[in-house]
């Protein structure tokens, strides 16, 4: 539920080392009048007809929680577009507790009757403590700005989107980065997609959850360059 503009914390520093090149989803930001489909596969397309458009052969792919569940399906579905994998707070498959059945069934309806500026208050208020009113205010207001019934379509394409039998698929070198409090996406996704990606990395940042690429952007970049080589 929020757009590419979440990279901003991190996007001088990358940029002064590597092209970076940050899209919103279908739906998303920039390119909500893009129409449905909203599934992973969808997207994926998408990024790669990005490429295309581009000119650009091959890339190191980093995506963070449902950007890391389309960054899986565009290595799945188009598997020399992508030389390195940096999944970072995400899931193969996000429905995969009682808990999170629960909480997946109950959000579309939660947001249809708050709206997206009173859901974004309450999300954001569970971190606000770590990040800063500051900072707060200005994620929640990212989110506030997206178009309710298009979420909640995305929402429910996230629920379906299951990669954890083709995770063996993935062959190119993968770092899978998780925060240790992480309670939107807790740590056992982080062990799924490490134990089912051939030879990838895993690295927890203690103390981080959920909002750790603002809360914790220096060790976010740090462990990402050690990876790439930067």
């Amino acid at each position: 539920m929020v757009t590419g503009e979440m990279f901003e914390p991190v996007m001088e520093h990358f940029a002064n080392r590597h092209r970076v090149i940050v899209p919103d989803l279908r739906g998303h930001g920039r390119s909500r009048r893009l129409p449905p489909p909203y599934a992973a596969t969808q997207l994926a397309t998408d990024l790669a007809q990005l490429l295309d458009d581009l000119g650009i052969d091959t890339t190191a792919v980093l995506g963070y929680s449902h950007g890391g569940a389309i960054a899986q399906q565009l290595i799945l579905d188009f598997p020399n577009r992508c030389d390195r994998l940096v999944l970072a707070c995400t899931f193969a498959f996000n429905m995969a507790t009682r808990r999170e059945k629960v909480e997946g069934r109950l959000l579309p309806l939660v947001l249809q009757v708050l709206g997206m500026r009173l859901l974004a208050k309450l999300v954001v208020s569970q971190a606000a403590p770590q990040l800063g009113r500051d900072r707060a205010d200005w994620l929640a207001g990212i989110m506030a700005d997206q178009d309710r019934k298009l979420m909640v379509s995305a929402w429910k394409e996230t629920m379906a989107f299951d990669s954890r039998r083709r995770l063996a698929e993935i062959r190119c070198p993968t770092l899978v980065i998780a925060g240790s409090n992480d309670q939107a996406v807790p740590i056992h996704h982080a062990h799924m997609l490490h134990d089912g990606v051939a030879g990838s990395q895993l690295v927890v940042i203690d103390d981080a959850d959920h909002a750790l690429i603002w809360t914790h952007s220096e060790e976010f970049e740090r462990v990402t360059d050690d990876f790439l080589g930067a």
